[in-house]
């Protein structure tokens, strides 16, 4: 039982990095070099493939962040990258729906944007860590209360415009 609740740890300490990374060096650079993933591209429908929030420098702040925090954790540091890829790669397709339902860019759908960005890089640890289907789920359930947590916090520390 320890033993999987520290890999649950390591897991979610790594997709909060890959998560949190673009949050942060936007803050930090603001736009400066910030070029969308979709290079501006709209679709039939009107509304951008992902939008102008999914950004190349996000991908590689999530690349490095998660990479450096699986070092720092004794893990190796290739589960940090496949674990950042995979995480964005959840953002993505969380934002391509979120675009085809004609949201903005950072609105809110509970469910869709905690559950792909987390799930996926669950399903990338079980490779590496003894996780089971229980603790693949918890670590999506972890990760979705304390991504709405953090949120709040980030908004009330100026890092988020929005409280979620």
């Amino acid at each position: 039982m320890i033993a999987h609740a520290l890999e649950i740890v390591q897991s979610l300490m790594l997709i909060g990095a890959a998560n949190a990374a673009p949050l942060l060096v936007a803050r930090a650079l603001r736009a400066r070099p910030a070029r969308p993933i979709d290079a501006g591209i709209v679709l039939r429908d009107g509304h951008p493939l992902l939008g102008r929030s999914k950004t190349w420098r996000g991908i590689a702040s999530a690349l490095v962040f998660a990479t450096c925090v699986a070092v720092l954790i004794h893990l190796p540091w290739w589960l940090g990258a496949i674990v950042a890829v995979s995480a964005m790669a959840g953002d993505g397709l969380s934002s391509f729906f979120k675009r085809r339902r004609g949201l903005d860019p950072s609105s809110m759908m509970l469910g869709l944007d905690q559950i792909p960005e987390s799930l996926l890089p669950a399903l990338v640890c079980t490779a590496y860590l003894s996780l089971s289907l229980i603790d693949v789920l918890a670590i999506v359930l972890l990760f979705s209360v304390g991504a709405l947590a953090a949120s709040r916090v980030f908004f009330a520390v100026g890092l988020r415009d929005r409280p979620y």
